[in-house]
């Protein structure tokens, strides 16, 4: 399997298993059966909703001692409402009490956006900070705070777009080692991947198959279903492999990480699996041609009168 080396020669594997949607009584039982399996990087979020259950997995299977905590990479991220200097570390603390962790490998700033401190989610303008009032450097430098207080191993962000990483890299010396963004052959992102590998920021994909299982309030109507694409289930059929393991591999194969969600173990397995194919000219062709700038997670559950997903991704 490819490995994401990060500035200081720390590695992490590029399949990880994601938890977002992984629901509450399942997710704590996949990332057992994950580290088991041979996972060693496992994708959190405080926004997530459950992290707790993911700590007890954690405390679960480190106290067995078959798995090291220090041989598993292990990132969470901020969420909007936590952006305020003062708030960044409480909320790094709190994830970190939920995971039953002393440290995180891999903390990111979510969003580049701002809630209010009591707010979860967006439902008008008045919901949000503006940019004086929680700069993003402001929240970046409570990263690398944290960072030095030995709570993280390294930073980053997460769908940040070229303008938004352009703005915070001329404000800090310290550039983002990460950025986490929706990546799959729909939304190809080739222009951003190349900018990050320019600046040394390793890249994880989310959503690499799709996210169909997400709410139906968050789906567009007749959306292009990746599994189901004749392309890639065409190459999955060649390689005797599923439609899913194509498209985890693709990912691999560009130098991303790349995160699926599962809470079934059989393809919990069959996705870490994905590493032993080998995809050839032909394959990587016909994929790159089915980009179609198409997002499945368009950021309109942020939209207020005055802020919509467009100034998110730049588009």
């Amino acid at each position: 399997m490819n490995k994401l080396k990060f500035r200081n020669g720390d590695e992490v594997d590029a399949i990880g298993l994601g938890t977002w949607k992984s629901e509450k009584g399942k997710v704590g039982e996949a990332v057992k059966i994950a580290l088991n399996s041979g996972y060693r990087h496992i994708d959190c979020a405080s926004t997530y909703g459950n992290e707790a259950e993911v700590g007890e997995a954690f405390s679960e299977i480190f106290s067995e001692r078959k798995v090291k905590r220090e041989d598993v990479h292990i990132t969470s991220k901020l969420w909007n409402n936590a952006h305020k200097k003062e708030d960044v570390i409480p909320a790094l603390k709190q994830s970190l009490k939920d995971l039953q962790l002393d440290y995180l490998d891999l903390y990111l700033i979510h969003w580049p956006v701002a809630f209010k401190p009591s707010v979860a989610a967006p439902k008008s303008d008045d919901d949000y900070l503006s940019l004086q009032e929680a700069p993003i450097i402001e929240t970046w430098n409570m990263m690398l705070e944290a960072k030095k207080q030995g709570l993280v191993k390294h930073v980053g962000v997460s769908n940040f777009s070229i303008k938004k990483l352009k703005i915070l890299m001329g404000e800090t010396e310290e550039v983002p080692e990460m950025n986490q963004v929706e990546l799959h052959p729909y939304l190809q992102q080739n222009e951003l991947l190349k900018f990050c590998k320019e600046n040394r920021i390793n890249v994880t994909a989310f959503s690499p198959l799709g996210s169909g299982d997400r709410p139906d309030g968050m789906k567009a109507d007749n959306e292009p279903s990746l599994l189901e694409n004749e392309v890639i289930t065409k190459i999955a059929k060649k390689h005797n492999a599923s439609a899913g393991q194509i498209l985890i591999k693709w990912s691999e194969y560009r130098g991303t990480g790349v995160i699926p969600k599962s809470t079934n173990e059989g393809r919990i397995k069959e996705n870490l699996e994905s590493a032993n194919i080998k995809l050839d000219e032909n394959d990587l062709k016909e994929i790159a041609d089915l980009d179609r700038h198409f997002r499945y997670v368009t950021g309109e559950f942020f939209v207020t009168e005055g802020n919509s997903y467009e100034n998110i991704y730049d588009d």
